[in-house]
Order: structure tokens, then C-alpha cells, then sequence
């Protein structure tokens, strides 16, 4: 006899053996006791779960005639009599299952509703299985709509189908609906265990859990699985070959990576990424478990320890890692895992994504102020806050570089001002000078209270001795860091807080995004504006290059060269100012450009803006003239919508 698979013998037979279904068997039961029967059935899940299963049961209960021969509709079918034996065996010929994946189009479901003209030859009722239900056809839908509504008396259909979303809604408002569940990994694990006892297969308790954690939900997986480790184990379930078999990583190494993240030790998590590329584990199987241990940590965060599992070998490490990490840390680390996993195939080496998902976490760290780093983990990089910034600007002051105010100033700082501020450092060509409005004096003073101020509030100093100098001093910045007002001597009696203001880096974008958008005609511009017509006319430039010749000013000409003029550095590109040179020499102008960054006054892009507002305020002048126009809005009160006047 040949071998029959696991999740073929031992496919329930009866309801009791149903696992993980308890609210459909418990509602078909008493359904079967109390007679209470649909004429249409309509069981819906993922695979694996039971749905023809259920099927084929419900018709065996319909069917059944005991082993005396005189039984009726009953909730335990007894196994023995002919409709169940034939049911079991897939030959009772008033059962009648469809796969509708094959079988989809309206002949084949009108051949099965031509049968059901006929009674039941050997059973009680007949029964229409058709699985996979949503692969039909719409055509065959409205075929058997009239059937499914007004079936005869002994006729009992049952759908079944992994996607109930494109089942048509007239045909789902025909059926009682089931949905089966997903079966839960520690249910999966019981059924295994008494499953190899029958089987006398030992098995370690580890090794089943990553099988039921490999199925995923899906009963008949887990068992296919099962064989399959069976066979690889030969004859023995032990965690190691299973954890090979399925390619899983071993929670050592997860533990490894969360401990080291915890800790800040990117050395750590450096290595035992490369331990995993060594060894040919997958990166996304790393992930996947690493999302489920932190899962595991974040309850126990929540809840306590009265969440962990005492039969899991692995709850004390869980619990561990759990008072190690911080509550938002292992939220964090979470998120990034599950994104990190649609990373993976986006870069040319997984593993490589997977050590830069490791370390993000590391670079978002967030940092315990006052804390020191532990010994022999990676020092976190400090919070750039103005608290913490005021006491090293009077530890380390750093000669200022001036920059242009800032559009939303922060909260000041009151602090103590050194005692010998370094003298000022020279200003630098491309630097402004500080205007009176910058300066700030700085005397010696005693230290005060660190606290924040609004802008703009009157603080009081408190005097402890006349001070060396009040001769105005530069101001100071943190270096890479804001700006820290610094306070005057002890000498004066009311001080007014100076906002912090933030350093632009391109002081040319600076001045572009300040600079009012005025348009001032010259004459180099004229003929500028007629050279980029002329070549946007021949169509002999596009996209960016167009965008470079109409945002762009000519400054100066030569006979061999022109300058031009941008706001906008983003557009000074070498290729893009290569294109337009050859334009321009195809033209007839063999010139070659130069490009500074500056403020435009006069460019084509402003010209063509300033006709097109031209043109549409002498259109609405003419509208608003109209004696129409006018009559309708004083008799009638209406209106013009904003926009609709369009000029021709």
C-alpha cells in the first residue's frame, strides 16, 4: 500500500476532530440538532484551514444512516454507514464537488444544475460543493442565481473560496457565511504533538514550534511540513534539523542583535550580521524573527512579567532583553524591522540592507540626557537642545560667523559669559560684517540661573562685583550648533533676551528666496528674451535647459562668451549648460556661457509672467465693462468665479 501524506489521514471526519473552528462547529452543530438548515452554505478562508473539510462533513451529517441503517440528520455522523464511507472515499454520488479554478465557465455550472432536476439517488439530500467559488465566471454567476435563491427541498449547496471580495454580493446575500480562522500557532503545536504520538515519531517541543510558526495559520502546511522534517530528520523532529530544513535563524543570533542594540554596540551587530552572511541565513528570516521577539518584549513592557510563557524555553531571555531596552526603543527597532523587510530587495546585497536596518536604529537612538555611555558600548550622539548648548558655549566659546536672521526664532537662554572672551575673529571677504543690530556686549559676570525666555522678556541680573569691561564683544555659537545669546554684565540692571537664530547654509539661496520678485528691464535683457523665444519657438530646448534660459538674466556678452545670471543653483548644471550652448550655437551665436549665482532682476521667465498678468487684467477690464455683465450683477446679484476669466 502506498503512503498516504499527514494531512491527508488524518483530515477530520467528524466535528470533534475539527481544531481551531470552535464557532463554526459549535454553530453547524446546533444548526444539524435543531434541523435550522440553510439551503446555501458559503465557507470562506485561507488555505489550509478546513473549508472543504467542513464541507464534506456537513454532507456526511446530512446523509447519515447510522450503523443500523436508521439514522437521520445528525451532528455526529458515524463514519461506518455507506453515505459516509462513500462521502470519505469521494464516490457517493449525491455529493458532487466542482473545482470552479477549472471549471468556470457557465457550461460546466449549467451541467451541474441540470442534475438538479433529480432526486437523491442513495442519500438524503444532494450536495453542490464548489470550490474556489470566486474563480466563475460572471456569466456562470447569473446562471445559477435562480438555483441558489429557490433550490428544491433536497438540495443543499456549499461554497467555498479564499477570497469572498469577488464573490458577486447577489450571491453572498443567498448564503450563510462562515469565515474560518487562522489557527493559532500554539494550537497548530498541540495538534502536531498528538498527532507524532500516533505516529510514535519523538519530536523536541522547540522543533514543533517552528513548525507551527512556519505554517502560518494553515493546518494542512504544518502537516505537509511535518512530513517533510520527518523525512529530513530521518524519522526524528529534532530543533536543529528543523531550523535548517526551514532556513529559520537561530534565536541565538536574534538575541545577540537586540542585546547589542540595546547596548549601542554597533561592533556587536557589525559581526553577528556577518555571522549570519557567513553561515547562509536569511536576511529576511532575521528580520522576521526579530519582529517577533520585540513583539514578545514590547507585552512584556505593557503588561509584566504575568504575560510570559513559563513552557516557552525562551521567555527568560525575552524578559531579559525586555528590562534591558527601553519601551520606545523597542517600538522603534520594531517599525524598523517591518520596513526593513521591503528594503531588503531593493538593494544590491541583503545583507548589507540588513546590517544599514540594523544600525538605523542606532543613528535614531534616542539619547538619555545626563546619562553616560556604558563601558565598552558606542558613545550616542548628544541632543543639539538649547539647554544643553548654553552651558558648553560658556565652557568653549568659538569665534562667531555671522548669518542672516532666521525665520522662526527659538526660545533664548540666559548664561554666564567667560571670563576672558578670545578676541574676534577677522571677517572673512564672503562674510558680512556684524551689523549693531548682531552685536551683543559681553562683560565678566558671575554665574546665573539657566532658564528660558520668551523673546523679547526683560531678565534681571543679579550683581556680584563691577565688572573688568563693557566695551561691546563678539557674540558666540556652539560649533555645527544654534546660535546662544550671551547676557550683559552684572553691571547693568535689565537685560533684554536676543533670540537664537539659525546659520542658512547657501547664503545664494539665502538671497534668492529673500529677494522680491521685481522685474526691471534692461536692454541686454531684450535681446535675451528674443534669443530664448527664438529658440523655444524652433523648439530647440526643453525642460531643464528651457528652465535654465528663462530663469537665467545675461548679465554681460562678448564675442566668445556670455554671463548669466541664476537665483537658483539647483538649475547651474553642467550638462544642462552644455545643451544650451550647443543651442545657441545652432542658432548662430558661437559663444560659450558662464554661470554666477546672484539676484535676477531681468530674465525671460519674469518677462513672459509679466505679459501674462498684462493680458489677463486688461481681460477682466473687459468682462467687468461688459453693460451686460454689469446689469446682471445689479439687478440680479451675481457674480464672477475667481479664476473662470481666461484671456484669449
Amino acid at each position: 500500500m502506498s503512503y498516504l501524506v499527514l494531512a491527508r489521514k488524518y483530515r477530520p471526519r467528524n466535528f470533534t476532530e475539527m481544531v481551531g473552528q470552535d464557532h463554526v462547529v459549535q454553530a453547524l452543530t446546533n444548526a444539524l440538532t435543531t434541523q435550522r438548515l440553510h439551503h446555501a452554505y458559503l465557507f470562506t478562508g485561507t488555505r489550509g484551514v478546513g473549508k472543504t473539510t467542513v464541507s464534506r462533513i456537513l454532507a456526511k451529517s446530512l446523509n447519515c444512516q447510522g450503523v443500523d441503517g436508521s439514522g437521520g440528520i445528525t451532528a455526529t455522523p458515524c463514519g461506518v454507514c455507506q453515505a459516509c464511507s462513500d462521502i470519505d472515499s469521494g464516490r457517493f454520488v449525491d455529493y458532487t464537488e466542482l473545482d470552479a479554478a477549472s471549471n468556470r465557465g457557465v457550461d460546466e455550472v449549467q451541467a451541474l444544475l441540470e442534475q438538479a432536476v433529480y432526486k437523491p439517488v442513495q442519500g438524503r439530500f444532494k450536495v453542490f460543493m464548489i470550490d474556489e467559488v470566486h474563480m466563475l465566471t460572471n456569466t456562470a454567476f447569473n446562471a445559477m442565481l435562480k438555483t441558489l435563491e429557490e433550490p428544491p427541498e433536497y438540495l443543499k449547496f456549499v461554497l467555498a473560496t479564499t477570497d469572498p471580495q469577488k464573490v458577486p454580493v447577489t450571491v453572498l446575500s443567498r448564503c450563510l457565511q462562515f469565515n474560518l480562522r487562522p489557527m493559532a500557532p500554539e494550537t497548530i503545536r498541540e495538534h502536531l504533538t498528538k498527532v507524532l504520538e500516533v505516529e510514535q515519531v519523538s519530536s523536541e517541543v522547540q522543533a514543533l514550534r517552528l513548525l507551527a510558526r512556519a505554517a502560518r495559520g494553515s493546518m494542512r502546511d504544518a502537516l505537509s511540513l511535518t512530513d517533510q522534517a520527518i523525512a529530513f530528520g530521518s524519522g526524528q523532529l529534532q530543533e536543529a534539523t528543523v531550523r535548517q530544513m526551514l532556513g529559520s535563524v537561530d534565536r541565538s543570533y536574534v538575541f545577540r542583535l537586540i542585546e547589542a542594540l540595546a547596548l549601542g554596540d554597533g561592533k556587536t551587530v557589525v559581526e553577528t550580521s556577518e555571522a549570519l552572511r557567513l553561515n547562509g541565513l536569511s536576511a529576511a528570516s532575521t528580520l522576521e524573527e526579530m519582529s517577533t521577539v520585540l513583539q514578545r518584549m514590547a507585552v512584556l513592557q505593557a503588561v509584566g512579567g504575568g504575560a510570559a510563557d513559563d513552557s516557552d524555553p525562551e521567555a527568560a531571555d525575552t524578559a531579559r532583553l525586555a528590562d534591558l531596552m527601553a519601551a520606545d526603543e523597542t517600538q522603534l527597532l520594531y517599525s524598523i524591522c517591518l520596513h526593513g523587510r521591503a528594503d531588503l530587495g531593493l538593494a544590491p546585497d541583503e545583507y548589507a540592507a540588513l546590517t544599514m536596518v540594523l544600525l538605523r536604529l542606532l543613528a535614531f537612538k534616542p539619547a538619555v540626557e545626563g546619562a553616560a555611555p556604558r563601558a565598552g558600548t558606542m558613545p550616542l550622539a548628544e541632543k543639539k537642545t538649547l539647554v544643553d548648548a548654553a552651558p558648553r558655549v560658556a565652557a568653549a566659546p568659538t569665534p562667531l560667523r555671522t548669518a542672516p536672521p532666521a525665520v522662526v526664532p527659538a526660545a533664548p537662554v540666559a548664561v554666564a559669559a567667560p571670563a576672558k572672551p578670545p578676541l574676534p575673529a577677522p571677517v572673512q571677504p564672503w562674510e558680512d560684517a556684524p551689523t549693531p543690530a548682531e552685536a551683543v556686549p559681553v562683560a565678566q559676570a558671575a554665574p546665573v540661573e539657566t532658564e528660558v525666555i520668551p523673546p523679547g522678556q526683560v531678565l534681571s541680573v543679579r550683581e556680584s562685583g563691577p565688572a573688568e569691561s563693557q566695551e561691546p564683544d563678539d557674540l558666540y555659537e556652539e560649533e555645527n550648533g544654534p546660535l546662544a545669546p550671551v547676557v550683559l554684565a552684572p553691571v547693568a540692571t535689565k537685560v533684554v533676551a536676543v533670540p537664537v537664530r539659525t546659520q542658512v547654509e547657501n547664503r545664494a539661496d539665502a538671497v534668492a528666496s529673500q529677494a522680491p520678485a521685481v522685474l526691471i528691464p534692461t536692454e541686454e535683457g531684450d535681446f535675451w528674451h528674443a534669443t530664448v523665444q527664438q529658440l523655444i519657438a524652433a523648439e530647440s530646448i526643453n525642460a531643464f535647459v528651457r528652465e535654465l534660459a528663462l530663469q537665467s538674466q545675461l548679465v554681460a556678452r562678448d564675442t566668445d562668451q556670455w554671463l548669466l545670471r541664476l537665483e537658483r543653483e539647483t538649475l547651474n548644471q553642467p550638462g544642462t549648460r552644455d545643451r544650451l550652448t550647443q543651442a545657441l550655437n545652432a542658432a548662430g551665436f558661437p559663444v560659450t556661457l558662464a554661470v554666477e549665482i546672484g539676484r535676477v532682476t531681468d530674465c525671460p521667465g519674469r518677462r513672459n509672467a509679466a505679459a501674462s498678468a498684462e493680458k489677463q487684467l486688461t481681460a477682466e477690464k473687459i468682462i467687468l465693462g461688459n453693460p451686460f455683465v454689469q446689469t446682471m450683477m445689479r439687478d440680479f446679484g451675481a457674480k464672477i468665479v475667481p479664476g473662470s476669466i481666461k484671456p484669449l
